[in-house]
């Protein structure tokens, strides 16, 4: 039997434990960016998703209400796991809780733009860096899948 791929939203102290060491093994401890500006003011009021493969959580991500819309962002899946389709579960996931009628986007690393362009977010303005990697701020539209 296939390993199955289950998406939750966070809703507890350990859940959010589970969240923070994927981030820290992503982000702080594969990617060097610092844990000040890993964590953030914006803990508490983002809305936390994390997934789970084989009772393990290996992935996470958060959104949040901006003044620009809502912003998806701190994609983690766990290096030995990006093949299983944890990255795309947690984004489909993601989009199907959001409010659509608000304008979504994200904050894409250059080398995820073309994961997030196959479901339906384009690059919008200049190449920009942040916590010292390049991104790209891609916008969401229905009318962009392919």
């Amino acid at each position: 039997m296939d390993k199955e791929i289950i998406v939750k939203v966070a809703d507890s102290p350990q859940s959010m434990e589970a969240i923070f060491d994927v981030r820290r093994a992503v982000f702080v401890i594969e990617q060097s960016v610092s844990e000040e500006e890993e964590y953030d003011e914006f803990e508490s009021s983002s809305t936390h998703l994390f997934a789970t493969y084989d009772n393990r959580v290996v992935g996470t991500c958060r959104f949040r209400n901006t003044s620009q819309g809502t912003k998806l962002e701190r994609f983690a899946v766990l290096k030995e796991y990006r093949t299983q389709s944890v990255g795309a579960s947690l984004l489909k996931a993601a989009l199907a809780a959001v409010d659509h009628d608000r304008m979504i986007y994200l904050h894409a690393q250059v080398q995820v733009v073309e994961f997030y362009n196959k479901y339906g977010f384009s690059p919008l303005g200049n190449q920009f860096e942040e916590a010292g990697i390049q991104h790209f701020k891609m916008i969401y539209s229905a009318d962009n899948l392919q």
